[in-house]
């Protein structure tokens, strides 16, 4: 069921008093603090305060019953008896929705995830696409949840109705998440805050707020005594340990000399490697810069051969064509030579022809 808890903490918390640590007492001050006031009235007697507490008591019991929905609905065998078909219809009916909520959130949440995996492809139309289709499915979970929430009301508003059912699902606390009872037990903590507050009278308030300060007051009287007697031992130590100050002081003394022997050793120690190093430092410049030059003559060494092999590619490729071409005019001569000598013996047959034709004819006439 999608049935969200939040796990709320105390709203409310009182001033911790007892935690005010008191490690000595006066014989003339007692520093026992005094105790809580308690409210005078242990009955609301306006209609406001007990219309707010009947709507935080319904609000409770409307939760103590949405809570074990949960419940219901994973075992509806034995609870179909208990509530009867028509609630048992309606959690039905509110169990589908809340999983078709569950799926679409799980679908939404695994293309989420395939589309920040394929993030380098947000510029293409089909990322678009996709990211269009997100949105737009997202947009119809709202109108989902509506009906989810609609199917709770109805079936809080059938459970109300039928006051047996509601109470015998009541019992059934075992079923209820720990989350959800957490809520439910932050929730009665409320009650009984508000309970208390609305029984405080404005002049108990002021009682109350009194009583703070005088809290106050004597936590900062018993804080002066701890200071006077932290003093007062501080004293005490420093007479104890005056005896032995010469002795310490003078290994004190000692520790430093022989401490300052090693510092001076391990300085000139350093300074020696702080020479080196420098010296190393110079020296890794200088093949950082010659391997700087190195690279950038290489670099333009390798520019330059690849200008002159692409160069050479290119005078190749047009040697090759101008051969071609040169095969090709060749060709083409050697054809014309070819048809202009055919033609020429066609041409030389063809007169000779004609001439014997004319010599033939003139003897004929003879």
């Amino acid at each position: 069921m999608a049935l969200d808890v939040l796990a709320v903490a105390p709203l409310y918390q009182d001033p911790d008093v007892n935690r005010v640590r008191l490690i000595a007492q006066t014989t003339k001050n007692s520093t026992t603090p005094p105790k809580p006031l308690p409210p005078t009235k242990t009955k609301l007697t306006t209609i406001e305060t007990k219309r707010i507490m009947s709507v935080l008591d319904e609000t409770i019991h409307k939760v103590e019953l949405v809570t074990l929905l949960s419940y219901v609905a994973s075992s509806s065998k034995n609870s179909e008896g208990m509530l009867g078909e028509d609630i048992m219809k309606a959690v039905r009916e509110h169990q589908d929705l809340c999983q078709i909520l569950l799926d679409r959130v799980s679908y939404l949440q695994e293309e989420e995830r395939q589309l920040q995996e394929e993030e380098e492809f947000e510029d293409e139309p089909w990322f678009r696409d996709r990211v269009l289709s997100i949105e737009v499915q997202k947009s119809h979970l709202p109108p989902l949840m509506q009906q989810i929430k609609g199917s709770t009301k109805n079936i809080v508003r059938l459970l109300l109705g039928n006051p047996q059912a509601a109470s015998l699902l009541q019992v059934q606390t075992l079923g209820r998440s720990a989350e959800a009872q957490s809520f439910i037990d932050s929730l009665v903590e409320l009650r009984g805050f508000l309970f208390e507050k609305l029984l405080t009278s404005p002049m108990e308030a002021r009682d109350k707020t009194q009583f703070v300060q005088d809290i106050t007051r004597r936590n900062q009287r018993n804080q002066e005594i701890i200071d006077t007697l932290e003093n007062e031992l501080a004293a005490c130590v420093r007479n104890r340990d005056a005896e032995k100050k010469y002795k310490v002081e003078t290994e004190i003394e000692n520790w430093i000399q022989k401490y300052d022997l090693e510092m001076s050793e391990k300085q000139d120690e350093y300074e020696e490697l702080d020479v080196i190093h420098k010296e190393e430092k110079l020296q890794l410049e200088e093949l950082k810069r010659r391997h700087d030059v190195l690279v950038e003559e290489f670099s333009q060494i390798q520019a330059e051969q690849e200008i002159n092999a692409k160069k050479r590619l290119e005078a190749e490729q047009a040697m090759v064509h101008m051969v071609r071409a040169a095969m090709l005019i060749q060709a083409l001569w050697r054809g014309y030579l070819v048809r202009s000598m055919l033609r020429s013996k066609k041409r030389k047959r063809s007169k000779s022809r004609v001439k014997g034709k004319g010599k033939g004819k003139g003897k004929g006439k003879k």
